[in-house]
């Protein structure tokens, strides 16, 4: 069955204002049976975005007319494809306790969810590791090298999995190799294999699933998935349920990616 399950919409602040419907009706074009909305939630309200337009994630007044838009269009949809609610919810450390409270709130409402890391921690600041590759430069001389700044970021994405987020915690991983969007730029040559390794083990003892997202391959600094396809085999060997994802902000990024995953 054909499924992507990591798609956003036009309530995204740093995407497109293409609507939910052209993307259902791509979607079904395409023959896909199953798609989720995981849209950015909102951050923790304590938390500064540090990106410029502070756009990461949806404000929380948003929020719930997103999800109102979602239900309507899943009823409207439900003879033609199957439409999860769903969220992209950010792993942030130090707001553990108020992403638990998000997801106790909000969590009766979702169908699917993502638990993503995009800010880690560099000394005293805070870094979206994937906006630019001046800010990942940035965050690599917070961190005294880029190898150190992989480390991070690894090291947060483990947190993530071991982190209690409550009974509604995402079950989902979002794309575990993040780190790797600049590494055409930076030019370093990193040996990671054996942190992408112990993330992918992390999550089969956790009994999660992983994000199979196919937005590196478009990513002109990067050209690979998140994870590549070698640790997509290997997660499958160890039984982790696969969810392709093709983190699309707009209806043309939809299911980008797909047969390349599956078929190349």
């Amino acid at each position: 069955m054909k499924r992507d399950g990591h798609i956003h919409t036009p309530f995204c602040p740093h995407g497109t204002a293409d609507a939910l419907e052209s993307y259902i009706e791509k979607a079904i074009a395409s023959g896909f049976l199953d798609i989720s909305f995981t849209e950015h939630a909102p951050l923790p309200p304590s938390f500064t975005d540090t990106t410029p337009m502070k756009d990461s994630g949806m404000s929380f007044d948003v929020l719930h007319r997103y999800l109102d838009a979602v239900e309507a269009a899943k009823d409207a949809y439900k003879n033609d494809i199957r439409i999860r609610v769903g969220l992209e919810v950010d792993f942030i450390q130090g707001f553990e306790e108020e992403t638990r409270i998000f997801l106790n709130e909000i969590g009766p409402r979702l169908d699917d969810s993502i638990l993503s890391v995009h800010f880690v921690k560099a000394g005293p600041r805070y870094f979206c590791l994937d906006y630019s590759p001046e800010v990942f430069m940035e965050l690599a001389a917070a961190a005294g090298s880029v190898e150190a700044a992989y480390g991070i970021y690894y090291d947060t994405v483990e947190a993530s999995i071991a982190a209690d987020l409550g009974k509604f915690k995402p079950k989902r991983i979002g794309h575990p190799t993040l780190a790797h969007k600049f590494q055409l730029a930076h030019g370093a040559n990193i040996d990671d294999e054996l942190r992408i390794k112990a993330i992918i083990d992390k999550i089969a003892d956790a009994g999660g699933e992983l994000d199979v997202n196919s937005a590196g391959y478009f990513k002109p600094d990067c050209l690979e998935p998140y994870p590549s396809k070698k640790w997509i085999r290997y997660a499958e060997s160890l039984g982790i349920p696969l969810v392709f994802g093709s983190d699309a902000h707009s209806a043309k990024g939809l299911h980008q990616g797909y047969d390349r995953i599956y078929n190349g």
